[in-house]
């Protein structure tokens, strides 16, 4: 991450924009050499009512839910099989040493050949072949990973993602309730940790390897006294090439994977979901984007985005059935920007985390400097000009002087970008959208109905905005009174019905109770709004909420998202208590930014965590957020009336964030017990 910062402290405008006169940038800014082209699909009525309420996608006849798009792909292993056959056995995965300068690939067929001696070696280490089987893979994305999934898929068995951040307690209740026997795991030092609470996993008998040079004898032995083989991957391929079992080929509704989720409280649950909601959410997002793109063997995906994560799993299933190729990053995210250069990805997936860093990157280096940033808002806006005309381009003049350096940075190739696990401001899908000179596509969706069930259409050029439903998805807005929201207002709890739900929370029925209504729909959480086009906005969160002393509610996510842009800030914890009148914040201010703002308004030169203490920082950060506050329009209510500063980031590593970093609230309450009832106490009558 800090490679592509880095690179982007170059000027991008360089010495051409600095010496652009005023004259040269008015022809500049209505110069394009692109006519505007008819669009695939109106971006007006993008979804209809089906039934009072229910919206679907325009495209759904009749509101019938899609279950598949390719005919012969009906589960997750006909994926890789179709792949095989419309590539011509042409290359499948491909890996680079952090030495190397190319790609290493292997083909569809060894992909294919591997899996099923991966799978034999399964059944030769005592599983059985069904989904009752759960195999656990405990390791970041590399080609093992890909092999270990789709030899469960060839013999029917369950995959169960173990998040690489996640500590001995989760992994010990998610093995225990599964009862899993084999778990892969990337280095030895990983299994060794599973070996030591061996006395608290009695299903554990094997344990996989895929690094073997960090195996040592010590592993192997105190595995052998826990009563746990442990090998390397290499050599449970050699034990099912010599030992070769006939697949057990799933059905639709043979489970694909448990996928936990890291929750905010409690233990992790385990999300059900079927091959055929697998293979139905990914034929929707082909429905959506196919007729535009014709995706085909030429693409190339670079795997980057962590596959213990749904949205990588789907982008995978993917490009599989289009025998196209994904590339591995090379392990060291510091090396991201060699692994875009060398493999010129066609499709990128990412997230807001990393498109933030680059904007907020991008505009410091601007800062200061009028012209320059005169030129990159103009060349912004006149790239969505066209955008609204129809026009996706990397053509134009804005795109030589200005965005070519971005491009660039991602290969230079990409025709898809997709962005999903969190909402992205306004600003910065603006600038993803101008300067990746590609089409953009944000979507929403969660675990539950696996990864997706709205996504915006290919010419869109409105943001803040998720799209219509997925042809897989019915959506309906339900009503939270206690919050003031109702359906025949279209606000209301996100509720969806869909083809790629999730069967259930793993052996948990009242969980599952919970999360699905006795009419099939699944309660997200989420507040959503019907725009008059048919699009879904999120709003609001209706989880986490809580009530004041006065009887109004607080949704503390939301004023974090709006207090979270405020350039001072890190990170922020909003919290309130039902016995006081205003909720209070726990802020982690920006180290770069306070440090440089110190220096340069307020001439203090200490370090960054005696500046946490000063009441001259506490007091600019506290009338900026309230300012964000006021222009976001906040009740008043809502705006925090105190905020204690602390230099510790909140982490996985010290428990404050869950492994996909979301903040665990009820551990962070107790973690600033008493800085926030201190906060409390100064207002107390």
């Amino acid at each position: 991450m800090q490679h592509i910062l880095n690179y982007l402290s170059i000027p991008l405008v360089g010495s051409v924009l600095a010496a652009t006169t005023a004259k040269l940038a008015v022809w500049l800014s209505t110069y394009t050499d692109e006519k505007p082209v008819n669009f695939c699909v109106s971006l007006e009525d993008q979804s209809v009512e089906i039934e009072p309420g229910v919206r679907a996608s325009k495209f759904a006849a009749d509101g019938k839910l899609i279950d598949y798009y390719f005919k012969d792909v009906r589960t997750t292993h006909d994926a890789l099989v179709r792949g095989l056959k419309v590539s011509n056995n042409g290359p499948c995965i491909g890996t680079r040493r952090p030495d190397s300068k190319v790609y290493e690939w292997i083909s569809y067929q060894e992909i294919y050949d591997q899996a099923k001696w991966t799978g034999s070696a399964f059944i030769e280490k005592g599983l059985i072949a069904n989904d009752a089987t759960c195999v656990g893979i405990y390791s970041p994305n590399c080609l093992e990973w890909v092999l270990s999934e789709e030899a469960c898929s060839m013999y029917s068995m369950a995959v169960v993602p173990l998040y690489d951040t996640l500590g001995t307690e989760a992994c010990e209740y998610i093995i225990n309730q599964t009862e899993m026997k084999l778990v892969i795991c990337d280095t030895g030092p990983k299994a060794f940790m599973l070996v030591q609470a061996a006395l608290n996993m009695t299903s554990l008998t094997t344990l996989v390897v895929i690094q073997a040079t960090t195996l040592t004898d010590d592993i192997i032995n105190a595995g052998k006294d826990a009563g746990i083989e442990v090998v390397s991957f290499q050599h449970m391929m050699e034990i099912g090439r010599n030992c070769t079992h006939s697949p057990v080929l799933p059905k639709p509704e043979t489970i694909c994977t448990i996928c936990y989720t890291s929750g905010t409280t409690g233990n992790p649950k385990g999300v059900i979901v079927s091959h055929q909601a697998m293979i139905a959410n990914i034929s929707a997002a082909i429905f959506h984007v196919d007729t535009l793109f014709n995706l085909s063997s030429d693409d190339v995906h670079l795997s980057y985005l962590p596959l213990a994560h749904m949205y990588e799993r789907l982008n995978q299933l993917l490009i599989l059935q289009h025998g196209a190729r994904i590339g591995f990053n090379s392990g060291d995210i510091r090396l991201l920007l060699e692994d875009l250069a060398i493999l010129k990805p066609t499709f990128f997936p990412t997230v807001p985390r990393l498109l933030n860093r680059i904007f907020d990157k991008i505009q410091q280096n601007l800062a200061g400097n009028i012209i320059s940033t005169f030129l990159f808002n103009l060349a912004i806006n006149r790239k969505l000009v066209l955008l609204k005309r129809g026009i996706v381009t990397k053509n134009t003049i804005w795109d030589y002087l200005v965005f070519r350096r971005i491009q660039n940075l991602l290969g230079g190739n990409v025709r898809v970008c997709t962005v999903g696990s969190a909402p992205l401001s306004e600003d910065v899908l603006n600038f993803t959208r101008s300067s990746f000179g590609c089409y953009v596509f944000e979507g929403y969706g969660q675990t539950e109905v696996t990864a997706g069930a709205a996504m915006t259409l290919p010419h869109e050029w409105q943001a803040g905005i998720v799209g219509p439903p997925l042809v897989c998805a019915h959506i309906k807005l339900a009503d939270i009174p206690e919050m003031d929201y109702f359906a025949t207002a279209n606000k209301g709890e996100i509720c969806i019905r869909s083809s790629c739900g999730m069967s259930g929370y793993y052996k948990d029925c009242e969980k599952t109770r919970e999360a699905i209504d006795e009419d099939g729909w699944i309660h997200t959480g989420d507040v959503g709004q019907w725009l008059p086009n048919g699009v879904l906005k999120i709003i609001d969160r209706k989880k986490h909420i809580f009530k004041l002393a006065q009887g109004e509610y607080i949704a503390p996510e939301k004023i974090e998202s709006i207090y979270a842009r405020s350039r001072f800030i890190s990170q922020i914890f909003v919290d309130g208590d039902s016995f006081q009148t205003f909720p209070v914040a726990v802020i982690v201010p920006d180290k770069e930014v306070v440090c440089e703002w110190a220096n340069n308004e307020m001439k203090l030169f200490c370090p960054f965590q005696d500046l946490c203490s000063s009441q001259l920082l506490k007091k600019a950060i506290f009338e900026d957020i309230t300012k964000l506050g006021v222009e976001a329009k906040l009740k008043g209510f809502e705006q925090v009336k105190d905020i204690h500063l602390t230099s510790e980031l909140f982490t996985v590593e010290n428990g404050l964030l869950t492994p996909t970093l979301k903040s665990k609230r009820p551990i962070l309450r107790r973690h600033f017990d008493a800085e926030i009832h201190n906060m409390y106490q100064k207002y107390q009558k």
